[in-house]
């Protein structure tokens, strides 16, 4: 069985990432910009947002961390992606989820201009990826579909199973597969017998939130298998896949922690990149 090292993949891309940032510096005497709105208190939005500075300072993006209480006013923060969309110096926005209660999460996405939507959660970006347009890509499948190319280059034909149908994950990843020519099966809590699916599966794609419900006689010897889910147990944090079992039986397995994670954070620069150079055209 190979590990999918998610800590090498992302670390390979910041560094073509930063060659790109440096070359695009050269050309148009700026860099990409990106922006995170950082709302309330909560320490695992902290410890990201923080991870996400160091990465795009890293990279050579200019960065920035707007702070607001959890009391705000969903009026400022909409006034404030208002500004932000018209800052020429902004290539791309991402409001930290989740959001206190009194803020309208959906109304915020959708404030954010699709061309500097890096989360790609803006429904335009949706509905492109879904009809093949070009888009942004959420960043957790994005780093799926790239850990996943980067050890079978050629999906061509290949029958993928995804776990979870959210819109965060599950669905956008079934998208960027079918592109690769899969054919997708998209099962959830409530598909009837999931581990004969699983079965049948050459790549499996766990993001649904159950800790180590993909079990070692779920999968088939020459699957590939991506753990999305980060689980809090007793046991300490696990993905949706029990890992002990699983890795005994295929023929590669990203694990939790370092797997899919790290990429998230390398995709979101990626696509602030993206998002600049498509604004210089």
């Amino acid at each position: 069985m190979i590990l999918i090292d998610g800590k090498k993949a992302a670390a390979e891309l910041r560094a073509e990432l930063k060659q790109e940032v440096a070359e695009l510096k050269a050309k148009h005497n700026k860099v990409p910009g990106l922006t995170v709105i950082l709302i309330g208190d909560l320490t695992p939005s902290q410890i990201y947002v923080r991870n996400k500075e160091k990465s795009a300072n890293e990279v050579g993006l200019k960065s920035e961390v707007i702070k607001y209480p959890d009391s705000v006013e969903e009026k400022i923060v909409l006034e404030k992606i208002k500004e932000l969309n018209s800052d020429k110096t902004v290539s791309g926005i991402l409001v930290q989820l989740p959001l206190p209660k009194h803020i309208d999460k959906q109304k915020v996405i959708e404030a954010i201009h699709p061309s500097k939507d890096v989360d790609g959660f803006h429904p335009m970006n949706v509905g492109n990826l879904s009809s093949g347009y070009e888009s942004s890509i959420p960043c957790t499948p994005l780093g799926c579909y790239l850990l996943i190319k980067k050890f079978e280059p050629s999906l061509n034909g290949k029958k993928a199973v995804v776990v979870g149908r959210s819109n965060l994950n599950g669905k956008p990843m079934t998208q960027l597969l079918l592109k690769e020519n899969c054919t997708v099966t998209i099962t959830h809590s409530k598909t009837k017998d999931l581990k004969a699916e699983c079965l049948e599966a050459d790549i499996i794609v766990a993001a649904v939130g159950i800790p180590e419900l993909v079990r070692g006689d779920w999968v088939k010897k020459d699957a590939i298998v991506i753990d999305v889910g980060i689980n809090k147990t007793d046991k300490g944090i696990v993905g949706d896949v029990h890992f002990e079992e699983v890795s005994k039986n295929v023929k590669a397995l990203t694990p939790v922690p370092g797997g899919v994670g790290p990429m998230t954070i390398a995709c979101l620069l990626k696509n602030t990149i993206d998002c600049f150079k498509r604004s210089q055209i």
